[in-house]
């Protein structure tokens, strides 16, 4: 899976995954959180848009797969003997939202930029959980990890497509356009930590 067919137009700073091996307790707390939030906002699409029978289709097995991952990363920590303990401040994600968050538009707009943030989220996980399955020593966590980048890859797509079928295919693109150049822009000021998987 690479930056061009994920779309992100800058790709993390190598010092992550080193920095990430070193605290992998820290990365894994918070990628079960990531997991927790990725089912809840899919439950919270399926809520909001419970009309758009298509959109339901697709997110409810999603939802199913992103509770099993938060349960596969439970028990690599229970492996580890690590509690779960509090969630963490996403910055990454929170910058996102207060960058990309729209105060007014029409509802076909507000779903496709939901949508479209969903997708960016995951294919950022996407590229990480790459590069964790090819440069940390612990096998496996890195076969671990490689499944997990094939499924979020499919669920980027999912939120993608998803907003091609309720928006003009061109209007997504453009849209698409400005949320990844906003993205490069937050990563580019992110500091590089260890503990955050974003």
């Amino acid at each position: 899976m690479s930056l061009t067919t994920l779309g992100l137009e800058l790709p993390t700073d190598p010092r992550w995954v080193n920095i990430a091996e070193m605290n992998i307790g820290d990365i894994l707390i918070d990628h079960a959180y990531c997991e927790q939030k990725a089912a809840s906002s899919c439950i919270s699409l399926i809520v909001q848009y419970s009309d758009k029978e298509k959109l339901v289709e697709v997110l409810t097995p999603v939802v199913a797969e992103e509770w099993g991952h938060f349960q596969r990363v439970l028990k690599e920590l229970r492996k580890r003997n690590i509690p779960l303990g509090r969630q963490r401040k996403d910055e990454y994600v929170n910058q996102l939202r207060s960058r990309l968050r729209r105060s007014i538009g029409d509802q076909k707009e507000q779903l496709m930029d939901n949508l479209l943030l969903n997708a960016l989220i995951e294919a950022r996980s996407c590229e990480r959980f790459k590069l964790l399955s090819e440069h940390i020593e612990d096998e496996g966590l890195r076969k671990f990890y490689r499944e997990l980048m094939i499924s979020e890859a499919g669920h980027y797509r999912n939120f993608i497509e998803l907003a091609e079928t309720y928006l003009p295919a061109e209007r997504v693109r453009e849209r698409w356009k400005e949320f990844l150049a906003v993205e490069a822009d937050i990563m580019a000021n992110l500091e590089v930590r260890g503990d955050r998987m974003h």
